[in-house]
């Protein structure tokens, strides 16, 4: 009887990967996102900078690449090393049709979209899929606290001032609507994991963001 109980991982267990897929809806997803929210953030860009409608488009469509980066693809791959850290396959899929509607959303006035999520295969943990779920949001708490805290200590009527405040404050609004705990979004899973942890991060992230829509002020 052998008393050799090496645990054998296998090849790849834990690391990193991306897939030619993958790469080109991350690509996909962005590039539709940025122009979606560029569309909603330029009127308020082109009032609040008094510039031109072309120039407010232009700084619409640098924030909101910064956004797209922080808010979605950031979140995303937290989800996705995460779970990768844990040895499941994890890789991002394009909801091609929630990014039209994201798009046409935008011309409304707002931005609604669903672009996408990254599927999970692999046996995790209750607490794994609940850290894996968490991740996302908590990404997007950390840069909007960054941001929000910057854009507190910069003048409100510069230019920066303004980037800073709509980076933070979208941040927090994709963290909280995605610690609601419904399926399939990230809260139903934190919830089921550990109600504290989740409450924590739920209340941090509507503090902020209200102080950083106006509702709150020091």
């Amino acid at each position: 009887m052998s008393d050799d109980y090496t645990i054998y991982a296998p090849p790849g267990y834990g690391r990193i990967r991306f897939g030619r897929t993958e790469t080109l809806h991350i690509s996909v997803a962005v590039a539709a996102l940025t122009l979606a929210f560029a569309i909603v953030l330029s009127p308020l860009a082109t009032i609040e900078l008094q510039v031109s409608e072309d120039l407010g488009f232009a700084y619409s469509l640098a924030i909101s690449f910064v956004i797209v980066i922080t808010g979605f693809l950031l979140h995303e791959l937290a989800h996705k090393f995460t779970a990768q850290r844990y040895g499941a396959w994890a890789e991002f899929r394009v909801y091609l049709f929630g990014l039209i509607l994201a798009v046409a959303f935008a011309f409304l006035g707002f931005v609604f979209a669903a672009p996408g999520a990254v599927y999970i295969q692999g046996n995790i943990t209750r607490k794994q899929n609940g850290m894996i779920s968490l991740s996302g949001p908590l990404t997007n708490l950390v840069f909007g606290a960054v941001f929000l805290g910057l854009w507190l200590v910069i003048p409100s009527t510069t230019t920066v001032s303004f980037i800073l405040r709509w980076i933070g404050t979208i941040n927090l609004l994709l963290a909280a609507f995605n610690l609601i705990p419904f399926p399939p979004l990230d809260g139903s899973k934190v919830v089921r994991w550990n109600v504290g942890i989740y409450l924590l991060v739920l209340v941090a992230s509507i503090i902020l963001l209200l102080i950083g829509m106006g509702f709150v002020s020091f």
